[in-house]
């Protein structure tokens, strides 16, 4: 390593910021305006889309927690070590510390790149507790070692292409899924599909449906509904092993959190008899705070082997009026998720079990039409696929030159 390399702290970096929930119900704070970042809308990417805004009348209660574009964002309760960077200012909850970075001495990108190298000590420090958790003084204490500003930028500057092939393969799967998603609405929710003009409706117990079409429940049009396990005792100690998804992997075709994965042993998977992953499976969160989240698994992503946890039900339909493609844009309705949602929304632990599920009423096409769109989306979802493949052997290759470029081990020119 060059002598022009110095140990610091995160502190030395910038000013560290630990976010703040605002008092919603007294201020009335959020609204359009700034992103409010938690830990959830931190995903595998350099910028995140939260779900939440605070509004002007909120950034004026907290203005000492505005963070500027470029800001470094890092989970520091619960699921510790998520990191992304602000694109616009914005806020964080008091999950995350960020670091404000002084420009005039160090490069943001570089900072975000160099603090990813420091996930398994910021796990290490968290740990021994039911909750882990970094303070701000702990996560401003940590020690990293830094290049002056020219080899920060040189760095940056050959990671960043990375992110930014990855930024634009993810800005196109939400393009496709948003173009899937509006046939299945135009098809399946308006009833304009082609030839429906010749069409008479008729009369079921959802409203008026296309002659041919059907009112049933789902349950009817599925070959299995099952759900997986893990290990009695846990599975900390399994760093190695067959993946194993849970409830907080389920976020969408194509959308897939690697390091946050968990493994089973290799000897409990091939005893598992359900809950295994076959290609095209539909997941859908089951219990919990994400209640009808739901995911696609197919063409071998997010991995060719794999299973789901007890949390998570697996669905595949019946091929017939009713298939995969279909299945997964349904359940992305928001009526969908709305209803999944309302059969438990007076329980202490909400959940659905398979019964409710496979009690759910959705309108089905005739056997004809259901092969028509499926053809018709078909290549919408499965460059999806394709694209998420991409990012993910781009991660891959940022990740492997991350460590080698801050080490001298690859040289900067």
């Amino acid at each position: 390593m060059a002598d022009d390399w110095q140990t610091m702290t995160v502190a030395d970096l910038g000013r560290v910021v630990t976010g703040k929930t605002p008092p919603t119900a007294k201020f009335h704070l959020y609204g359009k305006g700034y992103p409010f970042i938690t830990p959830t809308d931190i995903g595998n990417f350099q910028y995140c889309e939260p779900a939440r805004q605070i509004s002007e009348e909120g950034k004026e209660s907290q203005r000492n927690l505005l963070l500027p574009v470029n800001s470094v964002c890092v989970t520091c309760i619960a699921s510790v070590g998520k990191m992304c960077m602000t694109d616009r200012p914005s806020f964080t909850n008091q999950q995350i510390n960020s670091v404000i970075v002084d420009d005039t001495r160090h490069d943001p990108f570089f900072v975000y790149y160099l603090l990813q190298t420091r996930v398994e000590h910021l796990k290490a420090i968290a740990g021994g507790s039911a909750t882990p958790i970094i303070n701000k003084t702990a996560f401003s204490e940590i020690d990293v070692i830094v290049p002056s500003l020219p080899v920060q930028r040189r760095i940056a500057g050959i990671l960043s292409p990375y992110d930014d092939l990855m930024e634009n393969s993810q800005r196109r799967i939400r393009l496709l899924e948003a173009m899937a998603r509006a046939i299945y609405r135009e098809w399946f929710v308006q009833f304009r599909f082609p030839g429906h003009q010749k069409i008479n409706r008729v009369e079921s117990s959802l409203g008026q449906i296309p002659h041919g079409w059907e009112v049933a429940t789902l349950g009817a049009h599925l070959a299995a509904l099952e759900s997986g396990k893990r290990p009695k005792g846990g599975i900390r100690d399994v760093v190695d092993g067959i993946p194993s998804i849970g409830a907080e992997n389920i976020n969408g075709i194509g959308r897939h959190d690697f390091a946050g994965e968990k493994f089973i042993p290799r000897e409990f998977f091939q005893e598992m008899r359900k809950g295994v992953v076959r290609d095209r499976d539909v997941a859908i969160y089951k219990d919990g705070a994400y209640i009808g989240k739901s995911s696609y698994f197919r063409d071998e992503f997010p991995h060719s082997e794999c299973c789901v946890n007890e949390h998570v039900f697996l669905l595949r339909a019946n091929g017939v009026r009713l298939k995969q493609n279909a299945l997964y844009l349904w359940l992305q309705e928001p009526d969908t998720v709305q209803t999944i949602r309302l059969k438990n929304a007076n329980a202490a632990q909400p959940g659905i079990n398979q019964q409710t599920v496979g009690g759910l009423e959705l309108i089905l096409p005739d056997e004809k039409t259901a092969a028509h769109f499926d053809r018709l989306v078909e290549p919408l979802l499965a460059e999806i696929i394709n694209l998420a493949k991409r990012i993910q052997n781009l991660r891959q290759t940022r990740d492997l030159l991350l460590p080698r470029l801050l080490s001298g081990q690859v040289s900067l020119s």
